[in-house]
């Protein structure tokens, strides 16, 4: 398991929409590409990642930008790794379900893959934006 750049810095801007949108604003792409220290650009494609899978709402114009759809607390590390394509498994025969592995019947470090799997995803499903943002 290796978390991509992108899985890194989504729970980073959701954190800083969380900390800074307030109880009617909107954050716009370029105060979160300035405060996270990425372009503009990078910052604009991972936020539409990011609108798509639901975990912000949009508003275009004036006053516009990203804010939350839930509150900090509804977020689980794990929903948002998941929605930016990360795989937390920690082997490959365990990324699909059921298991296509023609050894998986007879592997013995299987149950210990599939133990160490079971607590990465226990330990990000523990985890959410608020907890982050303390």
């Amino acid at each position: 398991m290796l978390i991509s750049t992108r899985g890194r810095y989504a729970l980073r801007f959701l954190v800083d929409i969380a900390e800074n949108q307030g109880t009617e604003g909107y954050i716009t792409t370029n105060e979160i590409a300035q405060r996270q220290e990425v372009s503009p650009k990078y910052a604009e494609r991972l936020m539409g990642m990011l609108s798509k899978s639901e975990f912000v709402i949009t508003k275009h114009g004036y006053g516009g930008g990203y804010r939350l759809k839930s509150s900090p607390e509804n977020y689980r590390v794990s929903d948002i790794l998941k929605a930016m394509n990360e795989e937390l498994a920690p082997v490959a025969c365990l990324t699909c379900n059921p298991n296509k592995c023609n050894r998986s019947k007879f592997c013995k470090t299987l149950p210990m893959w599939t133990n160490l799997g079971n607590m990465i995803q226990n330990f990000f499903d523990g985890i959410t934006l608020a907890d982050l943002m303390k």
